[in-house]
C-alpha cells in the first residue's frame, strides 16, 4: 500500500464516517427534543429519535477514542442506522392505513427516520467496502 492510500479514509460531506455518526446522533437528539417541544407533546415515543441518537453517539465516540476496536464500534453503529431506517418505515402504515399526517408530527419524524436512515446506513456500508478496498491493496 502506498502513503497515498494510508492517509485516504472515507468521508462523508467532509467528514470521517465516525465523525458523521456523531454528528447524525446529535442530531437526532435535537430532533426529537425540538419535535416534543414543538408539537406540545408528553408522549415518550416522540424522544424515539433522541433514545435512537443516544447509542450512536456513544458508539461513534467509542470507534474515535479506541481506534483498535473501531471495527466493532462502527458495526453497532451500522446496527442503530438500520433499526433508524427501519422505524421510519412505520410512515408506510399510516399511508395505507389513509391516515397519513393526521398526526403531523409524528409522521414528519418517521419519514425524517426514513430518509436519513436510509442515508446514514447507506454510508456506513459505503464506508465498510472503501475500507475492505484499502486493507486488501
Amino acid at each position: 500500500m502506498d502513503n497515498e492510500n494510508l492517509n485516504k479514509e472515507f468521508k462523508v460531506l467532509n467528514l470521517t464516517i465516525e465523525k458523521f455518526s456523531l454528528y447524525y446522533g446529535i442530531f437526532l437528539i435535537a430532533w426529537g427534543i425540538i419535535v416534543s417541544f414543538i408539537s406540545g407533546s408528553t408522549s415518550a415515543t416522540s424522544y424515539i429519535p433522541s433514545f435512537l441518537g443516544v447509542p450512536l453517539i456513544v458508539f461513534s465516540y467509542l470507534a474515535i477514542k479506541f481506534s483498535s476496536k473501531k471495527k466493532l464500534f462502527m458495526h453497532i453503529v451500522v446496527v442503530f442506522g438500520l433499526i433508524i431506517f427501519l422505524g421510519g418505515l412505520d410512515v408506510i402504515r399510516t399511508l395505507i392505513g389513509g391516515y397519513a399526517f393526521e398526526n403531523f408530527w409524528a409522521d414528519l419524524s418517521k419519514v425524517m427516520m426514513l430518509l436519513t436512515g436510509f442515508f446514514f446506513s447507506l454510508q456506513c456500508v459505503r464506508s465498510f467496502i472503501f475500507a475492505r478496498k484499502m486493507r486488501d491493496q
